[in-house]
């Protein structure tokens, strides 16, 4: 590991942000810090083929960007989230198409390799067709809060960071899809 690479490894992300203002370089750390994990959760949303696109662009518009990031906030990743997010909303009727697809047969048609199959057997509660439909019917903003939150593992505060609403705008958004999701589903809300 050459030294640059290295300190980034024990860098905070506005740390190697600040860095690569000077030394546009070292944005690589970000890069390799989070690729995987906003590859995985475009994967889930759109499917590996477009996931590629929007993790490429994802990193493209940040490092563009990064003057604009907020170097008091050390953990990068709700901004990147926010960058995916809004790239995913131009994916978004594919999105939909998609989850009405799997509505009507039950199928994932993303699933291509073992990795993909064995992740769909893990996620077999998220792959059903009333899922996925009541998912297609979700509000996309109401949408995209519940999925940084169940897929991205975000937190309601680090969503709405993310989507650029007040935290409380993210509750009420992931409280109204949860509803939703539940009342599809069958299932009693309380």
């Amino acid at each position: 590991m050459n030294p640059r690479t290295e300190a980034a490894v024990y860098a905070g992300d506005a740390v190697i942000i600040e860095r690569s203002r000077r030394e546009p370089d070292s944005f690589a750390g970000i890069f390799d810090r989070y690729y995987p994990e906003i590859h995985a959760y475009a994967g889930r949303r759109l499917g590996p083929t477009l996931a590629d696109d929007v993790a490429a662009e994802t990193f493209l518009i940040a490092f563009d960007k990064r003057r604009r990031f907020d170097l008091a906030r050390d953990d990068a990743r709700p901004w990147l989230y926010g960058i995916a997010s809004n790239v995913i909303a131009r994916h978004r009727r594919a999105e939909i198409r998609q989850y009405r697809a799997l509505a009507r047969t039950g199928a994932d048609e993303r699933a291509e390799d073992h990795a993909d199959r064995v992740a769909r057997a893990v996620d077999a509660g998220a792959r059903r067709p009333g899922l996925a439909r009541a998912l297609a019917e979700l509000a996309g903003r109401d949408r995209d809060v519940l999925l940084l939150v169940a897929w991205a593992e975000l937190t309601s505060e680090e969503a709405g960071q993310a989507l650029g609403i007040p935290a409380g705008t993210a509750r009420s958004r992931l409280h109204r899809a949860r509803k939703r999701i539940q009342a599809a589903l069958g299932e009693e809300t309380s």
